[in-house]
């Protein structure tokens, strides 16, 4: 495979698995939303789930751990943000999409990082690691 090939095959893989961690964190906020509860312990089946579809379809090469590894954290900051996004709405009394737009990306990192605590991280950490644990044995099947 020529260089320029390759490289262009890597910078797909990384924007699949950007999508399928954003998929990942869209569907973790369903049911933290529907409990309305902070649910940071879904990190690990979902980590587990994008590990095995990272290796699987996005990159079957060893590389596949970091990429899934980062997908998974990619997940839980993007439910972290739509979290402290419909905690605003909510308290504004606005629409999800005003809420985002109207707070922009500063405000809504600083409620993000108001939000978690040192529990919620090692989650994430689990999560991450049981993503590219879950990648490294799926390439070898």
């Amino acid at each position: 495979m020529t260089r320029s090939r390759r490289a262009l095959a890597n910078a797909f893989a990384a924007v699949s698995a950007a999508m399928l961690g954003l998929a990942a964190g869209a569907l973790w906020m369903l049911p933290t939303a529907y409990l309305r509860a902070r649910l940071p312990w879904l990190a690990l089946p979902l980590g587990a789930l994008l590990g095995w579809a990272v290796a699987r379809w996005v990159l079957p090469r060893p590389g596949a751990a970091i990429l899934a590894a980062c997908a998974t954290l990619l997940a839980a900051a993007y439910v972290t943000a739509l979290i402290a996004a419909a905690q605003l709405a909510g308290n504004m009394d606005m629409g999800l999409t005003d809420a985002m737009r109207i707070a922009g990306a500063g405000m809504l990192w600083s409620l993000m990082r108001l939000s978690l605590d040192v529990a919620q991280l090692a989650w994430f950490a689990a999560g991450a690691a049981v993503a590219a644990w879950t990648a490294h044995r799926s390439i070898g099947r």
